[in-house]
């Protein structure tokens, strides 16, 4: 498996130079390294911020799971939406509101075909709230399929 967390990972990730805002590291409470986050206040509505984790070396024709821990903590803070580079259109995966401020663990297979993912992009959407923010730790891939909870 591969770290990619923010603190110690050793992935290669990318803000998006075409987006509206940047992600921002973020201090966990315990004290212990840092996430990326985007705080409810940052742009206007509908303003979009894209963190991109570039992918090497996936063998082809097989699979992976994408693990990570993710936080929507506030009132109409928005959405976090993630993206694998060859399905361009739509989300594989999106979520628009906590049920607390809790964090969750998200799980996404990359089903590598003839075309190779070569990105993920964690993108975040800008809602309507004044308070909390967006968070995402704790970036994992593993090979083969996502395991049951």
């Amino acid at each position: 498996s591969v770290d990619c967390s923010f603190s110690r990972g050793v992935c290669d990730w990318k803000q998006d130079a075409d987006d509206d805002f940047d992600w921002n590291p973020a201090d966990r409470d315990r004290g212990d390294g840092y996430y990326m986050a985007v705080p409810a206040f940052v742009g206007h509505k509908k303003d979009m911020g894209r963190l991109k984790l570039l992918l090497t070396d996936l063998k082809p024709k097989s699979s992976y799971c994408l693990i990570f821990s993710y936080r929507l903590a506030g009132e109409k803070v928005g959405k976090l939406r993630v993206f694998l580079a060859n399905k361009k259109t739509a989300p594989v995966w999106e979520e628009n509101k906590g049920k607390d401020e809790r964090w969750r663990t998200g799980k996404i297979e990359i089903f590598q075909g003839a075309e190779t993912t070569n990105s993920v992009t964690f993108e975040s959407e800008r809602g309507k709230g004044k308070t909390g923010e967006i968070g995402v730790d704790n970036v994992i891939l593993i090979s083969g399929l996502c395991p049951e909870d």
